[in-house]
């Protein structure tokens, strides 16, 4: 999940479960910060919900309430599915609620569907044994948090765009080769301008196949909607059926989304062999 980003939070930030479930929040924008680097401190309990489901929200609500009074012994991560298919995904979630604990960056124990408080009082304390001595009290150094990529990630989670912009400038004006700040401006600038994008995007380029700017448009629009293969293949139309500038215009487009995501995931590798075969 390292660098997943939701690509529509920020313009329709997830709700919480109501109340006071927006304080454990979380999006594929910040999961990293607040689950993965979080988990190795302390065990984070995810909980992917739905707003539509009464058992979800119930099972939220169980979790607050026992997140807060065990006083930091664990952290709690609410997750709104579907608006964070992404993570759902990578989780391998096949119904919702699901309850997973991640302890050092990784799943260790998990449960699906809505259970009743003593027996989610039950599977919490044999997480929370399980790790007993494990993390962060095992005495190893953990890295210290840069305070440059802090206030980048708060202005992220604000809303900040131009803020958030700014900052990872100013990290690679002082480190150039900063490959988390690279990739973080990507993602950046890929959002500022998805989020310009008409909602109409797609039909037009549909109904104009030939309109590469459309195209470009239409791929970036799904791209933001989590469609990164429809993404893919529309601009690998474009670059099968043109030539001389319209076509690199399009492959130098799809490269970009391309280094929006890790490079071993199995939706770039395909789509870089398309691409491929497309060019020659």
């Amino acid at each position: 999940m390292s660098g997943a980003v939701d690509l529509s939070s920020l313009k329709q930030p997830a709700a919480g479960a109501g109340g006071a479930a927006g304080d454990y929040s979380v999006t594929e924008a910040d999961f990293e910060t607040k689950v993965l680097r979080r988990s190795t401190q302390v065990p984070v309990v995810v909980v992917l919900y739905s707003q539509r489901s009464p058992g979800s929200i119930e099972l939220v609500r169980t979790l607050e309430r026992l997140v807060a009074a065990d006083g930091g012994t664990w952290d709690l991560a609410t997750v709104e599915a579907e608006a964070n298919m992404r993570i759902a995904q990578a989780l391998r979630v096949q119904g919702i609620p699901t309850v997973i604990a991640i302890a050092g960056g990784q799943p260790l124990a998990d449960f699906e569907g809505a259970q009743p408080e003593p027996q989610v009082r039950q599977w919490l304390n044999a997480v929370i044994d399980a790790v007993a001595g494990k993390l962060e009290s095992n005495g190893e150094p953990q890295p210290a948090e840069d305070p440059r990529f802090t206030a980048a990630e708060a202005a992220l989670e604000q809303g900040d765009l131009a803020g958030a912009e700014a900052a990872y400038e100013a990290i690679l004006a002082a480190e150039p080769a900063n490959e988390e700040a690279k990739a973080a401006l990507r993602q950046l600038r890929f959002l500022g301008r998805a989020q310009q994008i008409p909602a109409s995007a797609i039909a037009t380029s549909d109904a104009d196949p030939s309109n590469v700017d459309a195209a470009l448009d239409a791929a970036d629009l799904e791209l933001f909607h989590q469609r990164p293969e429809a993404a893919f293949d529309r601009l690998i139309a474009v670059v099968r059926r043109t030539a001389g500038d319209e076509r690199t215009k399009a492959r130098t487009r799809l490269l970009e989304l391309f280094e929006l995501f890790d490079q071993a995931e199995p939706f770039v590798v395909a789509a870089r062999r398309k691409l491929a075969a497309a060019l020659y």
